[in-house]
């Protein structure tokens, strides 16, 4: 449909431009010259639309206001006092166009630095506007997680949350993969969509902007947000380093559920299943509800029993955390007898 109506655009303009240089110069030839000047307007037209495009609402808003507001304020005091003083001048016209032309560039200057102050979500008549501050946009990944409804349910997030038709169709080819696991993990991601929808605290709405040049969803991600002025919410690790290296802000939920677990110490105590073995020798592995991997020494032997443990240490990774512990019967016998433990250690 878009290219149906510059397709027409670019055909008025052309003909418009023969008639145009035919009523002037009344002559054939000409015509014609003037039907190639209107197809170049119309292309130049064409290319303007599109840098238009890249440019967010708020700078435009800003920018034109600024120009608006330069320009009165030349035209009502400094233009016509100037012109009042140097009425006798012969080149107050000159100085006149000199005056409208700097305080315009200032202006406009002005009101496009300014503009990144304006937030349109608070006004009503924008606040479904893509550009502002508030946009959010979801990655495939983070839709297949499912954790995202659950936050926005709490009202911790809020705002508009922006799904790419290109996100939307590779959550829908997942759901239709032959691999149940896959086929899983897309309608999770479907029904994780509905849930948003039906939600009161954010909007979610479903855009059909593509980038037909980049292959890459990824890729194309990083393009919308840099459009719309918007913020990245995925799980994955490769996106969120990428977009914060060309200046994106990203909201990572792996981030955040590590931020939101609670602090562990050493020498606090817990009760965990011992699921299966550690890689050195005599260490037994279970795990916390949060998926937190627990690493006990000499807890080889107990698999598939709970255990009372010490932890001993915390490793905190850029994956994930790791802790460290003891069974409790050796970590207080190695407090309470710390001589006698040493010598059974050396015994072994």
């Amino acid at each position: 449909m878009t290219i149906l109506v510059q397709i027409v655009l670019v055909a008025v303009i052309t003909v418009t431009g023969f008639f145009i240089f035919r009523e002037i110069f009344a002559s054939s030839l000409l015509s014609w010259i003037g039907a190639i000047c209107g197809l170049a307007l119309g292309y130049v037209i064409l290319k303007l639309e599109g840098i238009l495009k890249e440019i967010p609402l708020k700078t435009i808003i800003g920018s034109l206001t600024g120009l608006t507001i330069s320009l009165l304020v030349a035209n009502l005091f400094v233009a016509r006092l100037l012109l009042t003083i140097m009425k006798d001048v012969p080149i107050s016209l000159p100085i006149y166009i000199l005056l409208y032309v700097v305080m315009g560039y200032l202006g406009f200057r002005i009101g496009e630095k300014k503009s990144q102050t304006i937030d349109l979500s608070k006004v009503p008549l924008f606040d479904k506007i893509e550009g502002t501050e508030s946009v959010k946009i979801l990655d495939t990944s983070i839709i297949i997680d499912g954790r995202i409804g659950d936050v926005c349910e709490t009202g911790f997030i809020e705002g508009a949350f922006v799904i790419p038709q290109f996100v939307l169709y590779e959550i829908q080819h997942i759901a239709d993969h032959q691999d149940p696991v896959k086929k899983t993990r897309g309608r999770r991601g479907l029904e994780v969509l509905h849930r948003l929808q039906k939600q009161s605290l954010v909007k979610v709405r479903i855009v059909d902007y593509d980038f037909p040049k980049l292959q890459d969803v990824d890729t194309k991600l990083i393009a919308l947000a840099k459009k719309l002025n918007g913020k990245i919410v995925t799980n994955d690790f490769n996106l969120n380093k990428v977009a914060e290296l060309q200046g994106i802000e990203v909201l990572n939920m792996n981030q955040l559920a590590t931020a939101l677990k609670p602090a562990i110490l050493p020498g606090e105590q817990m009760n965990i299943k011992i699921l299966k073995e550690g890689k050195e020798h005599g260490q037994g592995i279970g795990y916390l509800d949060d998926g937190t991997m627990v690493v006990v020494d000499d807890a080889r032997k107990l698999l598939g029993k709970s255990v009372d443990i010490v932890v001993t240490s915390v490793l905190q990774t850029t994956s994930g955390r790791m802790i460290f512990a003891k069974l409790r019967e050796q970590a207080e016998k190695e407090f309470y007898f710390p001589s006698e433990y040493k010598l059974e250690e050396q015994a072994r």
